[in-house]
């Protein structure tokens, strides 16, 4: 069964994005970082009553009714319903180069749970993607809710018009299946490979995202949030990230860094120093002529197209 998280639980992380996101475009402007924001369409949408006018009228068909977004936000107070909704955080994106607003669904979809199928997808990108025409925002990144990823629908999201979508490292640890009992020790152990390199630097070559379409730009690494439980432990999660980009500048590979700008909403000035470090180390690769930072979209077309030989973040 998956674990349900209330808003309650996490609001003061809804709160802080409003302040996270705007610090990590000032960053990225800073280093000249090109970056994929994967938004659920439910965020295009200034409050609930407009949402509600866009609603698929085909809508997931989960076995566990609770994960459905559309039950959920139902029960939130109006107050509580407003941290659902930030297109001023949206328009904010677009004014900085090099950002591309990507589909991270239209209610943040579980393309693996029991229940939902394949109609039910193509009715929820439809949403999704028809959402952000509204704003005249093209829709051709895609980022699986949950890490979800469903080999069965890519062929389904290409209908779409999706080019590129981000899937999940190559190791066993990060497949994550409806009925796997194996789910807390994988958590252990992706803990583990965070600060240190059991699963190797899952950097990719361009031959590799060539090989399919849409293109998979799959995830190197998530930058896991700031804990002051584990800050001592800091100095190998920062190694564990910068030795993968200098594995993959020197093997003229991608590496993948993400992470949810939420995660930031708390502790968010040790979050930015960590970051900032990140890409320090970053730009000391660039100015070297070693690498260079594309979003999904970018990559995705010089795959489709012509591909240079530098490495990308």
């Amino acid at each position: 069964m998956r674990d349900i998280i209330s808003i309650k639980d996490y609001k003061q992380h809804l709160i802080g994005v409003r302040q996270a996101i705007p610090a990590i475009l000032d960053l990225f402007s800073r280093y000249e970082i090109h970056a994929t924001w994967a938004t659920v369409g439910f965020l295009f949408h200034p409050n609930f009553k407009q949402l509600k006018e866009y609603l698929p009228q085909q809508q997931p068909s989960y076995q566990q009714t609770k994960l459905s977004p559309y039950e959920y936000i139902n029960t939130l107070e109006k107050d509580e319903q407003q941290l659902h909704f930030c297109p001023d955080l949206i328009e904010l994106i677009n004014k900085y180069p090099g950002q591309e607003i990507g589909t991270h669904t239209f209610s943040h979809y579980y393309c693996l749970e029991q229940g939902q199928t394949q109609a039910d997808l193509v009715a929820d990108l439809v949403a999704a993607i028809e959402t952000a025409n509204e704003v005249n925002q093209k829709t051709k990144s895609l980022v699986f809710p949950r890490n979800q990823y469903n080999q069965a629908y890519l062929e389904t999201i290409a209908d779409c018009g999706i080019t590129s979508y981000r899937g999940n490292e190559t190791n066993p640890i990060y497949n994550d299946e409806e009925g796997d009992g194996d789910r807390l020790p994988k958590r252990m152990l992706r803990l583990l490979d965070a600060y240190s390199n059991i699963t190797g630097h899952n950097s990719c070559s361009w031959s590799e995202l060539r090989s399919s379409y849409p293109v998979n730009i799959r995830a190197s690494r998530f930058l896991r949030p700031y804990s002051p439980r584990l800050k001592y432990l800091d100095g190998l999660r920062l190694h564990r990230i910068t030795s993968g980009l200098k594995h993959a500048a020197s093997q003229g590979e991608i590496y993948h860094l993400w992470w949810h700008s939420h995660n930031f909403g708390a502790n968010l000035a040790e979050n930015l120093g960590f970051l900032e470090k990140i890409l320090q180390r970053y730009q000391k690769l660039n100015t070297q002529n070693k690498m260079q930072s594309l979003n999904m979209q970018e990559i995705a077309e010089l795959c489709i197209s012509s591909l240079p030989q530098m490495s990308r973040l």
